[in-house]
């Protein structure tokens, strides 16, 4: 384990730690005025607290909300539309002018930015992933922060990835991130929604089992997509590949990241509940398409997660899709999605074992694991609404 794994593995920290590198996330609702621009003081804010990570010696990556916002005004658009040509259209328009606002704001510091614009395509094909994380590498190690969004203008309902929180999980596997920072409207989570009676701040999770009666749900701002539901979703996410996740207001980056002293009593940090995983795996499990889905049933679904073996044709109940040997499949146990990986079988033949299964008449002879261990990622369980 790393000096900076040890650190962030033993609770909520005083500082962050030495040589962390980071992935910040501010969403739309934490770069807007009340009446839809810009807020141009909040991005000033922002580039002088990441300079000051950087000259700390810390890695910085910026997910930056807002394209879709900052097009509406020049568009004469009073609201989010819901329209996708329209909410393309702004997109289009705003992430230029997005983009625009953060360079001269980081350039007053010295900082160089890299605008990286990414797809679902791009996470998704295993060859683009890499040459995604090739990218990163490259700039990281060339002192640049990218900033990062998603290629709003060309992404569909049906492929794209989702609200920016879950980009962020993303990108703080991609970079290998030891620390991801989601800023919003909110000073983190609470065992409530913030003015409900009783309510009170939850300033460190150490696992899924801290979360256990807590109330997540609710809808993001009028100029966002998410709410406290995805970030909670993204920092479970990011834990269970060994990235801390801190969420906190926007209105407290300043608290937060100008250093040293990391403030108690601002925020929610999420400890890591694994380790760094393989890129592969990272793939695997977060970035893929899955083809189909294999059912299998109670014993299967915990020899692999607590048993850590590979997935045989003794415990497959079902199968869902039409999918080749060699697709990315997701595992379905009783309850959730335990696992996601590359199946050996096609979906036809394991459709002809069951079959043959459930007449009693000769099963097929297939001895290879349907998903080997080497071929398998196990999906943390992440809250919901």
């Amino acid at each position: 384990m790393s000096t900076v794994s040890a650190q962030v593995q033993a609770g909520r920290p005083e500082a962050l730690p030495s040589g962390a590198r980071v992935v910040v996330k501010i969403g739309s609702s934490s770069l807007t005025r009340d009446d839809g621009g810009l807020d141009l003081n909040r991005i000033d804010i922002m580039a002088g607290l990441v300079a000051g990570l950087r000259g700390r010696g810390h890695d910085v990556v910026l997910v930056s909300s807002g394209a879709v916002a900052a097009g509406l005004t020049p568009l004469g658009m009073e609201r989010r539309p819901g329209e996708l040509r329209l909410l393309q259209a702004a997109a289009s328009v705003g992430q230029g002018n997005l983009l625009a606002r953060w360079q001269t704001a980081m350039s007053a510091y010295g900082v160089v930015t890299a605008q990286v614009l990414l797809t679902a395509q791009d996470v998704a094909v295993r060859s683009h992933y890499r040459t995604v994380r090739s990218t990163f590498d490259a700039l990281l190690s060339l002192g640049a922060v990218p900033i990062i969004n998603e290629n709003d203008a060309v992404a569909t309902t049906e492929f794209n990835l989702g609200d920016n929180d879950h980009l962020a999980a993303l990108v703080s596997h991609l970079v290998t991130a030891d620390v991801l920072v989601l800023l919003t409207d909110v000073d983190g989570l609470w065992t409530a929604r913030p003015g409900t009676p009783g309510a009170e701040p939850i300033r460190l999770v150490r696992s899924g089992a801290d979360l256990e009666g807590v109330s997540v749900s609710g809808r993001g701002s009028a100029v966002g997509t998410g709410g406290m539901t995805t970030k909670v979703q993204a920092a479970t996410i990011a834990c269970a590949s060994g990235t801390a996740t801190l969420i906190a207001s926007a209105d407290d980056a300043a608290r937060l990241l100008s250093g040293p002293r990391l403030p108690a009593d601002v925020g929610t940090w999420f400890a890591p509940t694994g380790p760094h995983r393989p890129s592969r795996r990272l793939w695997m499990a977060y970035a893929s398409v899955p083809e189909g889905r294999v059912l299998v049933d109670e014993g299967a679904a915990r020899a692999l997660t607590v048993g850590k073996k590979s997935l045989l044709l003794p415990g497959v109940i079902g199968v869902t899709g039409d999918f080749e040997s060699g697709a990315v499949v997701d595992v379905v146990g009783p309850e959730r999605i335990v696992a996601r990986g590359i199946c050996r079988y096609a979906a036809a033949e394991l459709e002809e074992v069951l079959a043959a299964r459930a007449t009693g008449g000769p099963v097929p002879d297939h001895v290879a694991p349907v998903v080997h261990r080497d071929d398998l990622a196990e999906l943390p369980r992440t809250a919901g609404v």
